[in-house]
């Protein structure tokens, strides 16, 4: 079983984001794998482990991404690719181009994501490659079970349970519950710096350049909360002034 992991660095959710120009300081950042991407890795080295097969976990960005792939790789997975070119657009749609692109030189049984970034929390890319890719996804999974081609999977649907059975090769995305992630051990911290670690261009799966379909206009930090108040009076003259607040003030309706 050939899994193929889509990861991406992401900064630690404990930090603070500051602005800079319109851009996002990552001066003296710390950077780790999107969480939900965790979850994806652990699932595929357990798959790997159960029925035998390789890993490979697979991200583009700057060449810091390849911090966290070597990260997975300690955790437990077979193989990393970086690819990192600055004629990558940043959105999704072309992110879901390049990776289509090395996908397409590949051949994966079965691919795994995190059920949304926690940067930008689309939820795009994965759903997008398995469109390109022609293949079955069903996304935010909290079990996966593999039998015989075919693979069961369930997902929560709004408080309740959805069950879907698709054949392979297909395309699942993880959410909290899945599983627990491992932390590499240093024994697995030593083998990562062994293990395959490809470093790949546009022109090495065959492209030239990949456009954006969106642009950013602007980028801003929400305003600063503001004290509450407390309105006085008999409960009709406080409805009353509350929907003249939040018609004139708040402008929420």
């Amino acid at each position: 079983m050939n899994v193929c992991v889509l990861l991406k660095q992401t900064f630690d959710t404990e930090e603070k984001i500051i602005l800079e120009a319109g851009r996002i300081s990552e001066d003296g950042v710390k950077f780790v794998i999107n969480p939900y991407d965790e979850y994806a890795v652990e699932q595929a080295i357990q798959i790997r482990d159960e029925q035998g097969g390789k890993v490979t976990v697979v991200s583009i960005g700057p060449d810091r991404s390849a911090e966290a792939l070597r990260s997975a790789l300690a955790m437990g997975a077979d193989e990393a690719v970086l690819i990192s070119d600055e004629r990558i657009g940043a959105d999704e749609y072309a992110v879901a181009q390049v990776l289509h692109a090395f996908a397409s030189r590949e051949s994966f049984d079965l691919y795994l994501g995190g059920n949304f970034s926690v940067d930008n929390g689309s939820g795009q890319v994965a759903i997008r490659l398995a469109s390109l890719l022609d293949i079955p996804h069903v996304s935010s999974i909290t079990k996966l079970e593999l039998k015989d081609g075919q693979a069961i999977v369930h997902r929560d649907a709004e408080g309740d349970l959805e069950v879907a059975e698709v054949t392979l090769p297909a395309l699942f995305t993880a959410q909290q519950g899945l599983n627990e992630p491992r932390y590499p051990s240093l024994q697995g911290i030593m083998k990562a710096k062994k293990k395959p670690f490809r470093q790949l261009a546009l022109d090495d799966i065959g492209l030239t350049s990949v456009e954006e379909r969106t642009e950013r206009v602007d980028l801003f930090l929400p305003p600063a909360r503001q004290a509450g108040r407390t309105l006085q009076g008999e409960p009709a003259a406080a409805v009353h002034e509350l929907v003249q607040l939040l018609r004139s003030e708040a402008k929420v309706i």
